[in-house]
């Protein structure tokens, strides 16, 4: 398969660069300028990022302009109106949305897991009800 390719050229007749156009599952191409500065002493210019691509993710996309949020291919807010927290945890780290026997057995490990120590309850216990919040933080970090 070759490759695509935009080509940069100058008007003050400096050689033109080629650099390779990247295709995403959704949404427009991209051309890839990371080495644009290698090639060519240059920088791109783009203020608020308005035609720039951050970053390559599996999990997010994001069209401000249509006002898309997507989470794996699902619209946002379809997981919204459909889906708990759990279950959309499951999906951003596994890729898909869990069954019911899958989020059985993850709601179980998320719960188990996030189960306060008694020994760090009392700890909280020996704070005066009117403690400042950053003085409680110091606390509990150091006891950590």
């Amino acid at each position: 398969m070759t490759e695509k390719l935009a080509t940069l050229s100058f008007s003050d007749g400096k050689p033109s660069v080629d650099f390779p156009v990247l295709g995403g599952s959704v949404g427009p191409e991209v051309i890839d300028v990371r080495a644009l500065y290698a090639k060519t002493g240059m920088f791109t210019y783009d203020p608020g990022f308005m035609s720039t691509a951050s970053c390559r993710s599996n999990i997010t996309y994001i069209d401000g302009d249509q006002g898309i949020l997507q989470y794996r291919g699902y619209p946002i807010e379809q997981l919204a109106e459909h889906c708990d927290f759990l279950e959309v945890a499951y999906l951003i780290l596994n890729g898909e949305l869990p069954n019911r026997e899958q989020k059985a057995e993850f709601d179980n490990i998320v719960t188990h897991h996030t189960m306060v120590h008694e020994q760090l309850s009392r700890l909280y216990q020996g704070f005066r009800r009117d403690a400042h919040p950053m003085a409680v933080l110091c606390g509990v970090v150091g006891a950590l």
